[in-house]
């Protein structure tokens, strides 16, 4: 059984209690792997398409930074902010684009995601890494 933890008096939680951090993580994992469609299933039944860990990384940076396209359009179709930067102030799309993942750099500018959005940017990426084909792409030189 686990331990339950009771409200503070201005009502936020103490502690996480350990199936909540148990189910988090496997989240994470199915976003990490691309497992789309068991992913959907928890979005479908309540999870928050945007759920965060403890450096800030949403799904879809998570997702995008394996390589996972499908899995970053699903979350996305779910409400997911393609531009969500994490505590470092990196975005999913730098994210990819210093990872060379092709089509999730695709699927994020489908959604409407900033090149220039983050720390560093996906265009400031792309130059870092001599990328000129992504730079075209930007619309950046």
């Amino acid at each position: 059984m686990s331990e339950q933890h009771e409200p503070t008096a201005d009502g936020a939680q103490g502690a996480p209690d350990e199936d909540v951090i148990e189910l988090a993580t496997k989240i994470f994992d199915l976003a990490r792997q691309g497992q789309t469609a068991l992913l959907t299933a928890y979005l479908d039944a309540g999870i928050p398409a945007n759920l965060t860990n403890d450096r800030g990384d949403t799904l879809v940076m998570l997702a995008a930074y394996h390589g996972h396209a499908d899995t970053v359009t699903a979350l996305l179709a779910r409400g997911a902010e393609a531009d969500r930067a994490n505590d470092r102030g990196q975005t999913p799309l730098a994210g990819a684009v210093f990872k060379g993942e092709e089509d999730v750099i695709r699927a994020l500018l489908a959604a409407g995601a900033d090149p220039n959005a983050g720390t560093p940017s996906a265009v400031d990426t792309a130059r870092m890494f001599a990328k000129a084909h992504l730079l075209e792409l930007f619309g950046a030189k």
